[in-house]
C-alpha cells in the first residue's frame, strides 16, 4: 500500500527492517535513519556537555549521523540484539573519531591527565590499594582543593579515555560490542567482548557505592555529570571528581589485568 505521496507505508519498524533486510528498499533505509535522529542528537548533546562545549554541534551531529547510518547498513535484527544499543556505540565512536581529528584538548590538559594518572597508578602499586586523596595530593605535591580541582579539569578527558575503551577496536581485540547485531560477528568476536565486559563489571564492583552510581548513571543511563548532580543532590563539580576518581580507578585496574586503556 502507498500513502498520498506515493511511498510504501510499513506498520511498523519491524517491517522497515524486514523491507532493507530482504530487498534493499532505499525507502526503508531512509525511514530507519529518519527515525533514529534523535539518538544522534541525544548522544552529542551528552558528550558535548561533558567533553567538549566548544566543539561545533554541527560538526559533532554529521559525524555521529554516518554512525548512525552506518549501524543501519551492518545491523542485523535477526540476532536479536536492541538496535538504539547497538548503533549508540556507533554513534558514539563516531563522535569521538571526529573529536580526535579536532584535538580538542588542549596539551596542557593532557599532560595534567597523565600525571594523575601515572601519580595514581604508582600509589595504588605501592600501597596495594587504592590512594585516598589526600595520599594522592601529597604525591603531586597539591593541597587537597587543588587536587579537587584538577579532577575537575581533566574529568572530561577522563570520559573520553573510558569512552573509547568502551567504543574501539585495538590490536585484534573488540573491546565493545562494535560486531553486535552485523552478520560478520564470530565467535571470536563475541568471546573478547563477553571478557572485557567481565573484567569491567568486577572493576566497577571495587568502586564505592557513590562511583558506582556515577558511572552507571553516565555510562549506562546516558544523563549528563549536570544531571547525574541532580539525582545524587550534589554539585555538578563535586560529580566531576566522583567520576575523575571512579575512572582513574577503573583504568588502573584494567591496566592490572593487561588491557589497554590509552592512547598515549
Amino acid at each position: 500500500m502507498r500513502n498520498s505521496l506515493g511511498y510504501k507505508a510499513y506498520a511498523s519498524k519491524r517491517d522497515l527492517w524486514q523491507a532493507y533486510m530482504e530487498g534493499g528498499d532505499p525507502q526503508a533505509r531512509e525511514e530507519l535513519i529518519l527515525a533514529h535522529l534523535p539518538l544522534v542528537k541525544a548522544t552529542v548533546r551528552r558528550m558535548v556537555t561533558s567533553l567538549a562545549s566548544h566543539a561545533e554541534l554541527d560538526d559533532l551531529e554529521s559525524a555521529g549521523l554516518f554512525g548512525l547510518i552506518d549501524a543501519v547498513e551492518k545491523f542485523n535484527p535477526s540476532m536479536g540484539k536492541e538496535f538504539a544499543v547497538y548503533a549508540s556505540f556507533r554513534i558514539r565512536g563516531a563522535i569521538l573519531d571526529e573529536l580526535r581529528a579536532l584535538d580538542w584538548v588542549p596539551r596542557s590538559l593532557r599532560d595534567k591527565s597523565r600525571q594523575l594518572e601515572f601519580a595514581y597508578s604508582e600509589l595504588e602499586q605501592r600501597l596495594g590499594r587504592s590512594p585516598t586523596d589526600e595520599e594522592l595530593a601529597e604525591s603531586l605535591k597539591l593541597t587537597l582543593p587543588k587536587l579537587h580541582t584538577l579532577m575537575g579539569e581533566v574529568s572530561g578527558l577522563l570520559c573520553l579515555s573510558l569512552e573509547e575503551l568502551l567504543t574501539s577496536e585495538e590490536e585484534n581485540l573488540y573491546i565493545a560490542p562494535i560486531s553486535e547485531g552485523s552478520t560478520s560477528e564470530s565467535p571470536l568476536d563475541s568471546t573478547a567482548w563477553e571478557e572485557l565486559r567481565d573484567l569491567l563489571a568486577t572493576a566497577i564492583e571495587l568502586l564505592t557505592e557513590q562511583e558506582r552510581i556515577v558511572i552507571s548513571l553516565y555510562y549506562f543511563e546516558e544523563l549528563t555529570l549536570k544531571e547525574i548532580g541532580q539525582v545524587l543532590s550534589i554539585s555538578e563539580s563535586r560529580v566531576c571528581q566522583v567520576h575523575a576518581r571512579a575512572i582513574l580507578r577503573l583504568r588502573a585496574t584494567l591496566q592490572q589485568r593487561g588491557i589497554a586503556t590509552s592512547r598515549g
